[in-house]
């Protein structure tokens, strides 16, 4: 199987699916919440499988190819890490309990790989056909990156965005949560649970990070194979560094400069793509650097406590 067959993409995503039953039945049992002990060795678990897979790439299609995934596998992994601060927003404004957090958690992840797989081909696609969204891509990646810089504590009402509008006026929800179910019937009327617009919440937040996280990825490979695998690996040990980072999320909270500093970097990358070529090799040492730097400052200078 060459990297453009078909029979290569069903045989990945036949093996996702087959990791996604393994760790729904066996690794995070449904309705049994995560400590924090089992969440840790569950993220370095999916950590290995993506350095397994990645040697493997090494070793079918070349070093090259092999620094691509790794740097996109770290600017996703890196940008999950912010991303988490919005999931645990969003499940303490819906007071969702920690039992049933993980299953939203995996159906999120399930439609975050489809959405991946259709805005990188898209992506890849308008790339070739229009090179100067290169340089629009390249803008928005370090405006976004700017952004980052300015909010620090700004809150966000989940409920007030425009899905969650629309789907309250066609949709009764009930009032409270029925087990993990996502909706009931009700005197013969289907009813969705705050569970399923909690997960309707966390797909269009999903939406808003794929456009930066894409972007950024196809800054480092235009390869749809190497930029969709390296999404999906970064995605499928999103839910367990969730539970490993929900407890100390307030430990990083200089995390977001350095994300900014990242998609500044990367989106002059793609500005100057076409006069300057930056190694992949560099690319990825100066996230590394970046991300650590950012945490090692959380760490040296934490938040001090309002009084």
């Amino acid at each position: 199987m060459t990297i453009s067959s078909p029979a290569l993409w069903v045989v990945f995503n036949v093996f996702v699916v087959l990791l996604l039953v393994l760790d729904a039945c066996v690794l995070s049992p449904r309705d049994s919440p995560i400590k924090v002990r089992r969440a840790v060795l569950l993220s370095v678990f999916w950590v290995l499988l993506a350095v397994f897979f990645n040697i493997g790439i090494y070793f079918w299609l070349g070093s090259q190819r092999a620094l691509e995934f790794l740097t996109g596998y770290v600017i996703e992994q890196s940008l999950s890490v912010d991303n988490l601060f919005v999931f645990l927003f969003i499940f303490s404004y819906f007071k969702v309990p920690p039992v049933y957090q993980h299953r939203v958690l995996l159906w999120g992840i399930i439609g975050a790989q489809v959405m991946r797989a259709v805005f990188i081909l898209a992506g890849i696609a308008l790339l070739k056909q229009f090179n100067w969204l290169m340089y629009a891509f390249g803008a928005f990646l370090a405006f976004s990156g700017f952004k980052l810089f300015f909010e620090e504590g700004k809150e966000v009402d989940p409920e007030k965005g425009l899905v969650i509008r629309v789907f309250r006026r066609f949709f009764p929800v009930t009032k409270g949560y029925i087990g993990g179910a996502f909706g009931t019937m009700l005197n013969g009327v289907w009813h969705a649970t705050p569970l399923l617009v909690v997960l309707i919440v966390l797909e269009t937040a999903d939406i808003i990070f794929a456009i930066d996280s894409i972007p950024a990825v196809l800054a480092v490979t235009k390869d749809p194979f190497i930029a969709y695998s390296s999404n999906i690996f970064a995605i499928l040990g999103l839910r367990a560094m969730y539970f490993v980072l929900a407890g100390v999320m307030g430990l990083f909270h200089h995390l977001h400069y350095g994300l900014g500093v990242v998609l500044v970097f990367v989106g002059i990358k793609m500005l100057i793509a076409h006069f300057v070529e930056i190694p992949v090799l560099l690319v990825l040492g100066f996230i590394a650097v970046v991300v650590f730097i950012s945490i090692i400052i959380s760490l040296l200078f934490p938040v001090r406590p309002k009084i």
